[in-house]
């Protein structure tokens, strides 16, 4: 029972589930005929619009062919009728070119037949002309013969005396010409020396003093005197045997004299003196014992002071013992002018000379420092100091160029070479500097004196003052006297009058003042 109700379930189901295909299928096949049919609808709309937009293209396209045929119709007569144009005036052109060569052609017909013609009148002067020229030629020729008959020399002989004579000329005016160019070479090349020197003493500035050894030592009182002395003269003889230098006691009130050849030595002799005289104990031991002392201090001033010197002038590499006898210069005079001051202005004015020439400017203060070594030691050998110097510069492994300008500077040597030319230069100008040396002062203010006077002898000059250490002169003129263009004239004289009676190095500016003055008064 069971087994056959669930059978008939089974079936029933089954059943059901064909009708419910079947129904859905008959749904689908409906509505996908409806769709087909909808579609063949739209289909057909589409159809009759395209259609239809293409029956308006063909509308469209044919009335804008009708267009663009008449546009080119019209385009077409347009350029016809310009080339019509062209081709007229293109004809009118050639007929104006076709009567112009008309023309030409008659013109050059007519010319050739005066060439022509031109032709044939030179072709009789060429006929003309070379018989003349022959006939010149026999006369030129008979003259030819006349002449060397009267002058009695041929016609070569006469060629070559005159040759000979312009060539004398030509050499005459070459030589001429030579010597104004040398001389104003020279005298361009003076006046750039000048400037050069000028302008490297300006560079260099540096306070002057003429300098005196100190020998007398000050003393408190005359019975010093007799310390000094000693019993039976033994201070002094210890004193003179350790200074080396000899002790002079006159009468000079309150002062002892102290006479000797070394420098060094002398100022030893003066601060341990003066030592001695201050401490008041004065006996051999102790004489010995300040003497030492002092001794070692100036050893060790010297050293300070070249080593200064070096240090100032940027230099290096120069033997400890030439470095000694450079601070030794310290205490070496000259004329009143001190030679360590001196060596080292002369290394600095080298050294800008050699700049302003391009050339190697270490080496220059080098051989300026040491032009005037021998100095300090020329008191114990004998010989030029220059010579000495270079000896002591080989000995101490100086190069041949320092020691060939030490050797030159003086012209103990022939100089062959720039270098010692340019220490000589920096030597002159260090002791021609005003003050530098005792008997350069008086010239020098005798020199601004000179210039002053010189200014103050033309007319219209109420003032006139030297300055720039005598290297310029301002005048002051009178307005009422002179004019503008008078005051030009006026430096020129004045300038000239100091260059042929004044003797001076480098040169002078001249400088005249004129000034207009207003004055009124407030009342």
């Amino acid at each position: 029972m069971n087994t056959y109700t669930m059978l008939l379930a089974v079936l029933a189901a089954l059943v059901t589930g064909l009708a419910s295909a079947v129904v859905f299928l008959l749904s689908k096949k409906r509505s996908a005929e409806d769709k087909a049919r909808a579609e063949a609808a739209k289909a057909e709309e589409i159809l009759q619009n395209a259609k239809k937009e293409a029956e308006n293209i063909l509308k469209e396209a044919a009335l804008q062919a009708k267009d663009y045929q008449l546009q080119v119709k019209l385009d077409f007569e347009r350029e016809t009728r310009d080339r019509k144009n062209e081709i007229s005036q293109l004809e009118k052109r050639l007929l104006q070119k076709e009567d112009q060569l008309d023309r030409k052609t008659e013109a050059l017909e007519t010319r050739s037949q005066e060439l022509a013609r031109k032709d044939k009148e030179l072709a009789e002067l060429s006929k003309k002309l070379e018989k003349g020229q022959a006939e010149l030629q026999e006369l030129l020729h008979k003259e030819k013969e006349n002449l060397e008959r009267i002058a009695g020399v041929t016609a070569e002989q006469a060629k070559a005396e005159l040759v000979e004579m312009v060539t004398d000329e030509a050499r005459l005016e070459a030589g001429k010409k030579i010597r104004a160019m040398d001389e104003e070479y020279k005298e361009e090349a003076s006046q750039k020396a000048r400037k050069m020197i000028s302008l490297a003493v300006q560079r260099y500035a540096a306070d002057y003093v003429a300098e005196h050894v100190v020998t007398a030592v000050p003393l408190p009182s005359e019975e010093m005197k007799g310390r000094i002395i000693g019993r039976e003269g033994r201070n002094i003889r210890a004193f003179e045997a350790a200074t080396g230098i000899d002790i002079i006691i006159d009468d000079t009130p309150e002062a002892v004299i102290l006479s000797g050849f070394n420098p060094v030595r002398r100022e030893v002799a003066r601060i341990a003196l003066t030592r001695l005289v201050q401490d008041g104990r004065i006996h051999p031991a102790r004489i010995e014992e300040t003497v030492e002392k002092v001794t070692r201090e100036i050893d060790e001033t010297i050293r300070e002071a070249g080593e200064q010197a070096l240090f100032d002038l940027g230099l290096h590499g120069i033997h400890p013992e030439l470095v000694k006898l450079i601070g030794k210069l310290k205490y070496r005079t000259s004329y009143g002018q001190n030679i360590y001051t001196h060596s080292l202005e002369v290394a600095f004015l080298c050294g800008m000379i050699a700049s302003e020439l391009g050339l190697n400017a270490k080496v220059a203060k080098r051989a300026g420092l040491l032009h005037d070594i021998g100095k300090a030691v020329d008191h114990e050998i004998e010989g030029p100091h220059g010579l000495i110097g270079a000896d002591l510069a080989k000995k101490y492994g100086e190069s041949g160029r320092i020691v060939h300008a030490i050797a030159a500077h003086h012209e103990d040597e022939s100089p062959h070479d720039i270098l010692p030319i340019l220490v000589q230069a920096a030597d002159a100008l260090s002791g021609a500097r005003p003050g530098a040396r005792r008997e350069m002062l008086a010239n020098y203010l005798k020199r601004l004196e000179e210039l002053e006077k010189i200014a103050k002898s033309f007319a219209g000059v109420e003032k006139s003052y030297a300055i720039q250490a005598g290297r310029e002169v301002r005048i002051i003129v009178d307005n009422q006297k002179v004019a503008d263009d008078a005051a030009t004239m006026l430096a020129r004289d004045i300038a000239k009058k100091i260059e042929s009676e004044l003797s001076y190095p480098g040169q002078i500016r001249v400088t005249v003042i004129r000034e207009t003055r207003a004055v009124d008064y407030a009342r």
